[in-house]
């Protein structure tokens, strides 16, 4: 039988971790990458008899691409620690492998859950991210990507989609909704700096409205009740922080020196 490996990138996810790891304990082998967590993430690892490899974070491309090189078997599955694998998944994954002509590279739905609802709109599922499934060497990240990694996919086959989805709980709460487009956008801000963007003010405001206006209005998350309102807002957020720190990177703003005071 073709064996799989799981890969699991993860920081200070001592909370999430647990029910990531029972999801995929049917799998041949678990590889935790850790980018040193100050939390119990490493020990709650092991303790569950994941292998935990240590990465110093240089942006999520650059943890992908050593996380499945950690993996020593052919196939490749991947999951976030906010990430679930349905046992309606883990079986149409274990029967692609084993198919007579299984494809190289599958996109598998996410189903979101955020303040007691499933997700339905917002662009929030299907929500194919990048192919979770794949034979090891077919998807290589770019090194140089912070955040939103772009990938590249070494196959003349064509990617497939399976169907039935696994679960992400993407915010705990509100407070980690905010902490993530903190985070989010620090990441995305740095990304355009090296692609030679530019940022301003007034493009962070025309930006974030955007966002907004996109994925409240014409992804419908105005369907999803407070939820979708409370993404949406969070969308809107990320982006003005994002161009707005590009153009705090631009300006390098410094605080005056006060003049030294001597007594009178």
């Amino acid at each position: 039988m073709n064996k799989i490996s799981v890969y699991i990138i993860a920081w200070n996810e001592a909370d999430k971790i647990r029910s990531a790891l029972n999801s995929v304990l049917w799998a041949d082998e678990i590889i935790l990458a850790d980018s040193y967590s100050e939390d119990d993430t490493a020990a709650i690892a092991q303790e569950m008899g994941a292998r935990v490899e240590q990465i110093t974070f240089c942006g999520f491309g650059d943890l992908r691409n050593r996380a499945m090189a950690a993996c020593t078997h052919d196939w490749i599955f991947s999951l976030d620690a906010d990430e679930r694998c349905t046992p309606e998944a883990r079986d149409e994954i274990l029967a692609a492998v084993a198919s007579a002509n299984p494809a190289d590279a599958y996109y598998i739905p996410r189903q979101n859950y955020f303040m007691g609802r499933w997700i339905k709109h917002s662009g929030f599922y299907p929500d194919y991210r990048q192919p979770q499934l794949f034979r090891k060497g077919t998807l290589h990240f770019k090194t140089d990507d912070p955040v939103h990694e772009e990938y590249t996919i070494r196959s003349a086959q064509p990617v497939s989609y399976l169907q039935q989805p696994i679960w992400q709980f993407p915010y705990k709460n509100l407070e980690e909704v905010a902490r993530k487009a903190n985070r989010y956008s620090t990441l995305g801000a740095q990304k355009l700096q090296q692609r030679g963007r530019r940022g301003g003010m007034l493009k962070a405001l025309g930006r974030g409205l955007w966002s907004f206006f996109h994925m409240y209005f014409l992804k419908k998350g105005i369907l999803d009740g407070w939820p979708g309102l409370v993404i949406a807002i969070g969308n809107f957020e990320g982006t003005w922080y994002k161009y707005a720190k590009l153009h705090e990177l631009e300006e390098n703003w410094q605080a005056p020196e006060s003049p030294p005071l001597r007594r009178t």
